[in-house]
């Protein structure tokens, strides 16, 4: 993979991560420490989907099983965050 395709798949990710969030409830984006821990796993696992964002996006979710611990953690207590702040309001 070039250096180009490398960060046009990262930058991707960000963006998916992004609306991921945006449609999910209140928080408005992942942490930067979600895209450090998962932009490997995206490319690894999702880069054949680049560019659209939505499939990026769905490959992530689908390829739960197969993130790395680090990432699957972040992605999993970001998610329950915005779970209780939906149930919150």
């Amino acid at each position: 993979m070039t250096f180009h395709r490398t960060s046009r798949v990262a930058l991707l990710f960000a963006i998916a991560c992004a609306a991921m969030a945006l449609s999910a409830g209140p928080n408005p984006a992942f942490s930067s420490e979600a895209q450090q821990m998962c932009t490997g796993d995206a490319m690894r696992l999702c880069g054949h989907e680049v560019p659209n964002v939505q499939r990026i996006t769905a490959c992530m979710v689908k390829q739960r099983a197969n993130l790395s611990p680090g990432c699957r953690a972040v992605m999993d207590r970001e998610h329950a965050a915005r779970r209780r702040a939906a149930t919150a309001e």
